[in-house]
């Protein structure tokens, strides 16, 4: 799977948590799973090295509290969030994207899970075999549907991970009508191979 995050725009977004409140760890990594409606949680070895990235250069604040550290934006962190304001802005827009491809890709998965879920359990109450989804009985039970359901995770994932190029190539103004010409060619060439 591709990055959530483009390269330093986790730190940045880090910088936009914070600024809304100081946070311990924990909470950083909480917020981020809300942000994420919990289709994406970054690991503690994803954001603790960053949060103490943002301590050396002086855009955030680290304090004991107990036994937690609570990390708090500093004067220097906001100027480069008013100073990135439109990254930011862009920054966010892409969550939003990211959490719709993400929630789709769940979705795709929990609807495949299910429906091969239904037909090996309606295959075993009447002790036939499974069929696929055109009426053909599977080789062993359930197979087709499990192809299906990792065929289209595939694509989920495939589709996140070209959007996130797509948007980077944008902002590089990398972007043009030939790039995308030549997409359009390769994906009507890969679907007719099929």
């Amino acid at each position: 799977m591709s990055p959530v995050f483009a390269h330093g725009h986790l730190r940045l977004y880090l910088l936009v948590l914070l600024a809304d409140h100081p946070m311990h760890g924990y909470e950083v990594i909480t917020a981020l799973g809300d942000r994420f409606g919990g289709t994406y949680v970054p690991s503690a070895g994803t954001v603790y090295p960053r949060l103490s990235k943002l301590d050396e250069d002086g855009l955030v604040t680290k304090t004991s509290d107990g036994r937690k550290t609570v990390y708090a934006i500093t004067d220097a962190g906001r100027a480069e969030l008013d100073a990135r304001a439109d990254e930011v802005a862009q920054l966010e827009h892409g969550v939003a994207d990211s959490v719709k491809s993400l929630a789709d890709g769940v979705r795709a998965s929990v609807g495949a899970a299910m429906q091969s879920l239904r037909a090996d359990l309606a295959a075993a109450q009447h002790g036939a075999p499974t069929k696929d989804s055109a009426g053909e009985p599977t080789a062993v039970p359930g197979t087709g549907v499990r192809s299906l359901r990792d065929a289209e995770m595939a694509v989920a994932v495939f589709r996140q991970q070209l959007r996130a190029d797509l948007r980077r190539r944008a902002a590089r103004g990398t972007l043009d009508d030939a790039a995308v010409q030549r997409l359009r060619d390769g994906l009507e060439a890969l679907r007719k191979s099929f």
